[in-house]
């Protein structure tokens, strides 16, 4: 049985100390590290002058908003060409909800023509097993088109927002700054990398299956492009910038999406153009089920799945680092 110690001993011995600094009461380093108290910054007075006169002029020369011609005329064009646009805008909205036709009535197309024709004559016409993807594809091709395009604008407006200038050789503001990018590459994780090894391979694979199945079942390519982009960004978080950016930069991004919207363009032209003038397209729907069927909506698939692909992979690039 040990004794107690008294107060005056036991305030000396390691485990008070340990007790002391575990409640936070005391900090065992506190007077005995050294120590240098910081200096207050004082800025040169020189400094301080120029900032100021800077200022002024700047003021001056561009902010002067009452004395500056320039930005009075922009003010008022701008309030007046504000307005006309609003007032037409608003008239050709009322223009438009005037000629719809009312509300809930009988006759009206979305309750006795539009499903049906979708339902019925969506596999005779379009194709393709899947009604979804040949009404997506087919009878609103016009509408998928206008989507992937704002899919485009969209990254390329992020690309414009987040991406970091540059030096006059072009390097990256961020990269030439950094040779060794230890805050945005990954730090050698082994599992992460080693399960990337194991799990990328099979994610592209499924997303490619579908993209190319759409028309025969569940999926197509706005589903099967998330698939690839979450793989290529799984891939990225395991092996950094270097390793993704041998097979997928900005520049396979731009060409692959130009590309994919162009056939995609091209394509959905030529039966605009049949279709509106009563024409035959002459484009074959192959046999229903078969991979090589429901005619140019296996190719307009891949093309959607492309975009969708690299539109994911970019935004994650951009919102992570700001370079690419």
């Amino acid at each position: 049985m040990s004794r107690r110690l008294p107060k005056e001993q036991y305030e000396h011995t390691l485990s008070y100390r340990v007790k002391e600094w575990l409640k936070g009461t005391k900090d065992p380093f506190l007077g005995n590290v050294e120590m240098k108290p910081q200096k207050e910054f004082q800025e040169d007075r020189k400094t301080i002058v120029r900032r100021d006169r800077e200022k002024k002029r700047l003021f001056e020369q561009i902010y002067d908003i009452k004395h500056n011609p320039e930005i009075r005329i922009f003010r008022r064009a701008y309030n007046i060409f504000s307005v006309l646009f609003c007032l037409f805008l608003v008239t050709m909205l009322l223009l438009a909800v005037s000629d719809l036709p009312k509300f809930g009535n009988a006759s009206n197309p979305v309750n006795n023509e539009v499903a049906a024709r979708y339902i019925e004559n969506g596999l005779q016409e379009t194709g393709a097993v899947n009604i979804v993807t040949g009404m997506i594809l087919d009878y609103r091709a016009f509408d998928t088109l206008g989507e992937s395009h704002v899919l485009f604008v969209a990254t390329c407006t992020v690309l414009i927002l987040l991406r970091l200038d540059g030096d006059k050789k072009g390097r990256s503001g961020v990269g030439y700054v950094m040779e060794n990018d230890r805050i945005y590459e990954p730090k050698n994780d082994m599992i992460l990398q080693t399960v990337a090894r194991i799990v990328v391979p099979p994610i592209f694979i499924f997303g490619i299956y579908i993209i190319l199945c759409g028309h025969l079942g569940p999926g197509g390519g706005f589903s099967g492009g998330a698939v690839i982009g979450a793989g290529l960004i799984l891939y990225l978080n395991a092996f950094g910038f270097a390793k993704t950016e041998r097979f997928f930069t900005q520049k396979t991004y731009r060409r692959t999406s130009f590309c994919a919207l162009a056939c995609y363009a091209l394509c959905k032209s030529y039966s605009f153009y049949t279709g509106a003038n009563h024409l035959e397209s002459g484009i074959p729907l192959g046999t229903p089920g078969a991979i090589l069927s429901s005619g140019l909506i296996l190719i307009l698939n891949i093309c959607v799945g492309i975009v969708v692909a690299g539109t994911m992979y970019t935004f994650y690039v951009m919102f992570r680092k700001g370079d690419y």
